[in-house]
């Protein structure tokens, strides 16, 4: 019994401890009022009542995200660094900066 818990433990804190896995996602840079200007590629961590996007220059965690009533509002936050970051589907998350009139959507999977 003793060797067969020496054998699992190491497993079983392997995977408790194992944070969320992330999804390359791709996004779509544009103005506040639609205009594409480029494209680009984040990894989403989706956490149900967050998220977090990371870059190769950074990483941006959402905080909790809310909604007064889910059916008719985005559920959102504002972020540590002031931009606004909505969950728009279980596929899709956005990072809206205002100060420079500029949101990143990322679609995740089809």
């Amino acid at each position: 019994m003793l060797r067969m818990m020496v054998f699992t433990l190491p497993f079983l804190l392997a995977a408790c401890s194992s944070g969320p896995q992330g999804v390359e996602c791709p996004g779509k840079v544009a103005s506040i009022y639609g205009q594409e200007s480029a494209v680009t590629h984040a990894t989403v961590f989706d956490l149900v009542s967050s998220f977090s996007v990371a870059t190769e220059d950074a990483k941006v965690e959402s905080g909790p995200l809310h909604s007064a009533d889910r059916t008719r509002y985005i559920p959102a936050a504002v972020t540590k660094e002031g931009y606004l970051a909505q969950r728009l589907s279980a596929k899709q998350f956005r990072l809206i900066d205002p100060r420079q009139d500029q949101m990143i959507t990322w679609t995740c999977g089809n």
